[in-house]
């Protein structure tokens, strides 16, 4: 018998991220513990976040030729995701991690209120 309602959890749980593409991060945990990079792809199904200059790993990429006759391939170097509890958020006025919360401000748009959420920082209180 399959237990349905462990996927169910998995697909709530998958979704929900506070870190989006774009934003500075500052690694908590591995090698490069305490580095900042800005997030370049962000892995919803896997909870995991690509930093830029953050988990480099060499890879092994088989010889080849393009196109125009170069030859490709051999060691190239590239970053690897990380996942989303190593990394936290950096506010922007102080270069320190913070946390984040969601502002929620109602807005008159075509006479009728609408919300208007707005990701902040626990730290300044300030627009990310």
């Amino acid at each position: 018998m399959v237990d349905k309602s462990a996927d169910k959890r998995a697909d709530k749980s998958a979704g929900k991220m506070k870190i989006k593409k774009g934003d500075l991060v500052q690694v908590l945990a591995g090698r490069d513990k305490s580095k900042q990079g800005k997030v370049i792809a962000v892995y919803r199904d896997t909870q995991r976040v690509l930093v830029e200059g953050v988990n480099r790993v060499t890879r092994h990429t088989k010889a080849g030729r393009t196109a125009r006759g170069s030859r490709t391939g051999g060691l190239v170097v590239q970053e690897s995701p990380i996942h989303v509890s190593n990394v936290a958020v950096v506010d922007p006025s102080d270069k320190k991690r913070t946390r984040i919360k969601t502002r929620v401000e109602t807005v008159e748009r075509d006479g009728r209120p609408k919300a208007s959420r707005s990701r902040v920082g626990v730290r300044s209180g300030k627009d990310l």
